[in-house]
């Protein structure tokens, strides 16, 4: 591995960073409004803002509050706040691509014990690296798969060759002026992650991309990483995926 696909993590500021996933007790930042700072955009609950705690070297971090309370959660907004806040992330995250000043640009979201965050308040984050590019690692073969459904412009599929193994859900957009679609999907698979899926799930990321002139987003269900994985790079593939797909399908459409 070059340094050129690595970051570097500060602990010290890390150590500084409030938990608050595990230890509800903690005192939300994201909810005391009145003393955030370094805001750059806010749209009613929404509010984007440089990261108080930037644990990585040669970046630019910023936070995406989503709601104004520790208690709303992504699978379960109201169709209104979830279209305005997937046109936030996705304006805020290509304008500061369009910038050209980063060698690439992540828009994620952790959630849960097991996604790797630190605060359970709703949030996502998009970064600026100044010298990763993450779409080194990324193909689209990772995004085929077996298709749940398609509206518009937009794809919801569930991964045949994934990228880190057993289930990802995949939703491919080729036309920006979709995200109302793209949300929506995004949103199905996080609802059946945490309220159907066969194994009991707390966890999840999304991870966005544009690759090739589209947005594509990643939605993982997040459990203890495969040692096989963390070893030797191998994902593993499970063998209901088709049934997966089918209950997928009804979900969608039960309405």
């Amino acid at each position: 591995m070059t340094r050129s696909s690595q970051l570097l993590f500060d602990p010290s500021i890390g150590r500084q960073k409030p938990e608050s996933i595990i230890n509800r007790s903690t005192a939300c930042p994201f909810c005391d409004k009145v003393n955030l700072e370094n805001i750059i955009a806010e749209e009613g609950p929404i509010i984007l803002l440089k990261n108080k705690y930037p644990t990585l070297k040669n970046t630019n971090q910023t936070v995406l509050i989503e709601t104004e309370t520790c208690e709303e959660e992504f699978s379960r907004y109201d169709k209104k706040h979830l279209y305005n806040l997937i046109e936030f992330a996705l304006k805020h995250w290509i304008e500061m691509i369009e910038t050209k000043q980063y060698k690439s640009v992540l828009l994620f979201k952790n959630h849960g014990p097991l996604s790797g965050g630190s605060l359970h308040h709703s949030h996502m984050q998009i970064v600026g690296l100044n010298e990763v590019d993450y779409t080194e690692n990324i193909t689209l073969e990772q995004f085929e798969g077996i298709i749940i459904a398609k509206r518009e412009s937009v794809l919801f599929t569930i991964s045949t060759k994934p990228k880190m193994g057993f289930y990802e859900f995949n939703v491919i957009m080729e036309d920006i002026e979709d995200s109302n679609v793209l949300a929506d999907f995004t949103q199905i698979a996080v609802q059946y992650i945490l309220n159907h899926f066969p194994a009991k799930c707390g966890s999840y990321n999304l991870f966005f991309y544009q690759i090739e002139g589209k947005i594509l987003v990643k939605i993982l269900p997040r459990f203890a990483t495969s040692p096989l994985y963390i070893g030797y790079s191998i994902a593993q593939v499970a063998v209901n995926l088709e049934d997966i797909a089918e209950e997928m399908r009804t979900f969608y459409t039960k309405d």
